[in-house]
């Protein structure tokens, strides 16, 4: 039965079903927008049934909203297991979104495995157009510690614990991923210019100023991911050892996810 793979455009899901695809799976990539993504199908998360015909194994972006869809229809469907991809800020529980999703993904009657991943690596891709626009990065906090995973690796364990099934240790288990390094973003930078060459400028900006320059649809999110990263200066974070326990090989370093994507500052 094939593996359904969902938010097609992503580049973790696109990952994950090229790795399936390779270990010789019949995968069903599935997209909002199927148009954008080669032989994908439809993905309404209001009505997620068509897409789960004949299913057994599905990998999931976490999304509230949709999560009580899903799970009604993966049960009709008679889904195995689901690998939801969701966040390690749900680790603080309470009204995380991506908790409340945990939550309700978890309720069905098939194997779950959350992957819990903190900040990617490509968050930097966002960084690329200000730094050619103007020459500077202008974040809040660049002092703040995080260890940013590359995406392949979130997708790499994805796949394991796909290929793995449901009955093999994974199931019920929340999974929190991190890169090999702690580091600053003002450290991510350097690195931007020491690999590149580009002439970048890192602006630290104050939390007003970020909310002038940062904004974003729910005001709310934005709150907590600046008490997020005003918590996070000068304390490094703990490093997770779950990507190469679960793949045999050790994280991928952020100096690895540039010369894996060229061109992006230069």
């Amino acid at each position: 039965m094939p593996i359904l793979v969902t938010g097609g455009r992503g580049k973790i899901a696109r990952a994950v079903a090229a790795g399936l695809t390779a270990s010789g799976h019949d995968v069903r990539v599935a997209s909002r927008e199927p148009s954008s993504v080669p032989s994908a199908v439809e993905y309404d998360p209001a009505n997620p049934a068509p897409a789960l015909r004949d299913i057994s194994q599905v990998f999931l972006y976490a999304d509230p909203a949709s999560a009580p869809a899903f799970v009604a229809a993966a049960e009709a469907a008679g889904v195995k297991q689901v690998v939801l991809l969701s966040s390690m800020a749900s680790q603080a529980g309470g009204d995380d979104p991506h908790s409340a999703t945990e939550r309700v993904i978890s309720s069905g009657s098939y194997a779950t495995t959350c992957l819990q991943p903190g900040a990617f690596m490509s968050n930097a891709m966002f960084w690329s157009y200000q730094a050619h626009a103007t020459g500077q990065i202008r974040l809040p906090y660049l002092d703040a510690e995080e260890a940013p995973i590359h995406e392949q690796d979130i997708a790499d364990v994805a796949i394991r614990v796909l290929l793995d099934g449901p009955g093999n240790g994974h199931d019920g288990r929340e999974y929190v991923l991190t890169g090999p390094e702690s580091m600053t973003r003002r450290r991510q930078i350097e690195l931007i210019t020491e690999i590149t060459g580009a002439r970048i400028e890192p602006v630290d900006l104050t939390p007003d100023q970020a909310r002038a320059e940062m904004p974003m649809r729910n005001p709310a999110q934005l709150e907590a991911l600046l008490a997020y990263w005003a918590s996070r200066v000068g304390i490094p974070q703990p490093i997770e050892p779950t990507v190469e326990l679960l793949t045999s090989h050790p994280g991928r370093t952020f100096t690895t996810w540039l010369t894996d994507n060229p061109g992006l500052f230069s």
